[in-house]
């Protein structure tokens, strides 16, 4: 196919997408905004720099405002076109600007025009500024991601975070959902990206996520949430909101970067808590060859040898340096001392501090004296250490089910579901309050008729009464 097909067919499905805004301004309905959005993204690879002006140039009229006529030139300007002007032009939405303007931005970014992206985006966002409506909501929304996403391939993500601010600010003032939700995960991403863990846990504290935000959104901000528990070693947290975050994303391979990306983060987090992640997790095909140096880790924390894990770290530094949990996986060193201490209580009822030394590689017996008490006291192990004689006794195996341990689990298990309950219903979708308008002149229907009915059933029995006293008087 030529060029000039091409383009045509560009330009149709680009006007049928501004047809679903201008229904979605018209009906005041975000669906036909999201509708217009979707064919849109599909559209990037085939975007034409001429097309898009074209496109501008129609709805460059006079009639519109100030910060949308200046906004419709900046892109033609960006674009570096100059079409012909339109004697036909119509009146231009800032929906439709912000459209055409974000219809640029991915051309720009796509061709790593990374300085007149910026420019652009701080053009588009004068214009939300200036026009805070619903329908504005989910394209703002995008605009500001790909605001953040040119400074943070241009490396100046800290550059962007005053402009995020405000904008976090006027978007919660004027109740723009998608867009505070938005604004809130890509704060969290600058943050972290300079290891800013307190500020970032200073957002989150003093901020509330929109409870109706898409999922999308929703599974990054647990993701990050999740991360940053698991910085300040609040494992128990970080365990549930990453456990969130993979069940709210869409399990499909267009999302699977970003579910290695949480179980990464995931399997150290089990690690740290205690637990032994299921084999069955490094057996999905999208996660087998991801997970597999966490694999490695898995099987040294698990049989508790230090040396294992120090060469698996050595082997894999470069690597879990890269996925940012290497500051994670040094505190798992202690875990792995555990799990050894674990397994030789429950193999030896009685073995002496030396021999401990020797199987964990310690450079001490007083080390591991230190160790063994530290195990006990913390409850992974149930033993009494003979200072004198220098040997652990290991206490005789209780019964599970004689412990608080199940009383747990059920009470975990119970709290997931009944989340699970909360989230459903509040997820559901109810009829409008239409009909009760309806059922209200219909009940006022049925008074009106029964009052018509005594009334005629009163001036019966009147009538009666009159004939009654004529017949007296005669």
């Amino acid at each position: 196919m030529n060029l000039h097909y091409l383009c045509v067919h560009l330009t149709v499905d680009l006007t049928r997408s501004i047809k679903f805004l201008q229904r979605g301004i018209a009906a005041a309905e975000t669906h036909y905004v999201y509708r217009a959005l979707r064919s849109a993204f599909a559209l990037r690879k085939r975007l034409q720099p001429d097309v898009v002006a074209e496109l501008v140039v129609a709805y460059s009229s006079s009639a519109n405002s100030q910060s949308v006529q200046s906004c419709l030139k900046s892109v033609i300007e960006y674009l570096q076109q100059s079409p012909a002007e339109n004697t036909a032009a119509g009146v231009c939405e800032p929906e439709v600007c912000l459209f055409l303007g974000l219809l640029a931005m991915l051309y720009l970014l796509d061709n790593t025009h990374l300085g007149r992206g910026v420019e652009l985006s701080n053009v588009l966002i004068s214009v939300i500024s200036t026009a805070q409506r619903r329908t504005l909501d989910p394209i703002s929304s995008r605009v500001f991601f790909y605001f953040s996403r040119f400074f943070e391939v241009a490396d100046r993500l800290s550059d962007a975070r005053p402009a995020l601010l405000s904008a976090l600010q006027a978007a919660t003032l004027a109740g723009m959902k998608e867009t505070k939700a938005m604004l809130l995960t890509l704060l969290l991403r600058n943050y972290l990206h300079y290891k800013l863990y307190d500020q970032a846990e200073r957002l989150t504290a003093k901020s509330s996520f929109p409870a109706d935000a898409p999922n999308n959104l929703l599974a990054r901000y647990l993701y990050y949430l999740g991360y940053i528990e698991a910085i300040q070693l609040n494992y128990s947290q970080a365990q549930t909101h990453l456990l969130e975050a993979t069940r709210k994303a869409p399990s499909n391979a267009a999302t699977a970067g970003f579910q290695q990306t949480v179980h990464k983060i995931y399997v150290i987090v089990e690690l740290l808590m205690g637990n032994i992640p299921e084999r069955s997790l490094f057996r999905v095909p999208t996660l087998k060859k991801p997970l597999l140096p966490y694999l490695e880790l898995v099987q040294a924390v698990r049989v508790g040898d230090l040396n294992k894990f120090q060469d698996v770290v050595s082997k894999y530094q470069d690597r879990f340096l890269k996925d940012s949990v290497l500051i994670l996986i040094q505190r798992l060193r202690h875990n792995v001392i555990k799990a050894g201490i674990r397994s030789i209580s429950t193999a030896y009822s009685r073995i002496s501090l030396r021999d401990i030394c020797l199987k964990l590689h310690l450079d001490s017996e007083e080390d591991a004296e230190y160790i063994v008490a530290k195990a006990i006291r913390d409850g992974v192990i149930d033993a009494t250490i003979d200072h004198e004689k220098g040997f652990v006794q290991s206490a005789d195996v209780h019964n599970v089910y004689e412990t608080s341990d199940p009383q747990y689990a059920f009470d975990k298990r119970i709290t997931f579901c009944l989340g699970m309950y909360n989230d459903s219903v509040k997820s559901m979708r109810y009829p409008g309050s239409d009909h009760r308008k309806e059922l209200a002149s219909a009940i006022e229907a049925i008074k009106r008729e029964r009052e018509l009915a005594q009334e005629l059933e009163n001036d019966d029995y009147d009538g009666d009464s009159d004939e009654d006293a004529m017949d007296e008087d005669l």
